[in-house]
C-alpha cells in the first residue's frame, strides 16, 4: 500500500512547505502531495485560496502579487514554496502527486514537468490530481501520457465514463466513501484506489486490508509503521 504524504508530512510540519516535504521524505515516503496554483506568472504550492488559514497574511491569492505572496510566513518561518523547488527537492528520491487547484494550472504545470523529465524521473513518477475534471481534460490535452488521477469526494455511479475519457491512473477518493465494492470495481477495470486523508492507525490498517493501493496521510509515519507490521 502505498504511503502518500499528505501535503508533506502535514501533522508535523507546516502544510505544502519544504519543511513538510523534507519530513515527508525523512520518514521514508515514497510519494508526496501538494498542490498547486498559477499565479502571477508562477506556479506556487498552497492548498487555499484565501490566505488566513496557513500563512500570516489576508484576503484572496489571486489579489495579491507572486513577491508579496513570497514575503509571507507560511508556519514556522518556511516561504510559499515554488512548484520549481519541490521539484529541486523531491528530484530522483520521492514521487509527486500534483493537485491542480484554480484556473489555468493545468497547461503550465504540465509544459514545466516536460522540461523537468529525466530518462530516470519521468512521467511515471508523477500524478496529476484535480476535483476539477475540465483541468484534468487540459492536462490530459497537452500531455497524453501523464497519469492522472481524477479526485472525488463520492463517487458517482458514472465515475468509469470520465476515468476512461481521460485514461486516468487512479481514482482517489475520501476515506469516509471508500468500499470494498468501489476498490474491486475500480481494480477490475484497470484502475488503482488512493484513499485520502487516513490518519488513524485503525482507518489505516482497515484501507490495508481493503485493499486499496495507497493512502494520503498527514501521518507518513503512522503509514510506512503499520504497512511494515502486516
Amino acid at each position: 500500500m502505498l504511503c502518500i504524504g499528505h501535503r508533506g508530512a502535514k501533522g508535523h510540519a507546516p502544510e505544502n512547505t519544504i519543511r513538510s516535504v523534507k519530513k515527508a521524505m525523512e520518514f521514508g515516503a515514497p510519494w508526496v502531495e501538494i498542490d498547486v496554483y498559477h499565479i502571477d506568472d508562477h506556479i506556487i504550492v498552497i492548498h487555499d485560496d484565501t490566505l488566513e488559514r496557513t500563512t500570516n497574511g489576508k484576503g484572496s491569492l489571486f489579489d495579491k502579487s507572486f513577491s508579496f505572496l513570497r514575503g509571507l510566513d507560511a508556519g514556522e518561518g518556511e516561504k510559499i514554496p515554488t512548484l520549481d523547488e519541490i521539484l529541486d527537492l523531491t528530484f530522483e528520491k520521492t514521487g509527486l502527486n500534483i493537485e491542480l487547484k484554480g484556473p489555468g494550472t493545468a497547461d503550465p504545470v504540465i509544459k514545466l514537468l516536460q522540461k523537468r523529465f529525466t530518462r530516470s524521473w519521468g512521467r511515471e513518477n508523477f500524478l496529476i490530481s484535480s476535483f476539477d475534471h475540465k483541468s484534468l481534460s487540459y492536462a490530459r490535452a497537452v500531455d497524453s501520457e501523464i497519469p492522472i488521477g481524477v479526485l472525488y469526494e463520492k463517487v458517482p455511479e458514472n465515475y468509469l465514463t470520465l476515468t476512461e475519457k481521460l485514461n486516468a491512473y487512479s481514482v482517489n477518493i475520501s476515506g469516509y466513501f471508500v468500499t470494498p465494492d468501489i476498490v474491486a470495481d475500480a481494480h477490475n477495470n484497470g484502475l488503482n484506489v488512493f484513499v485520502y486523508t487516513v490518519n488513524n492507525h485503525e482507518d489505516i490498517k482497515q484501507m490495508k486490508k481493503m485493499g486499496v493501493d495507497g493512502v494520503f496521510s498527514d501521518f507518513p509515519d503512522r503509514v510506512i509503521a503499520v504497512d511494515e507490521s502486516f
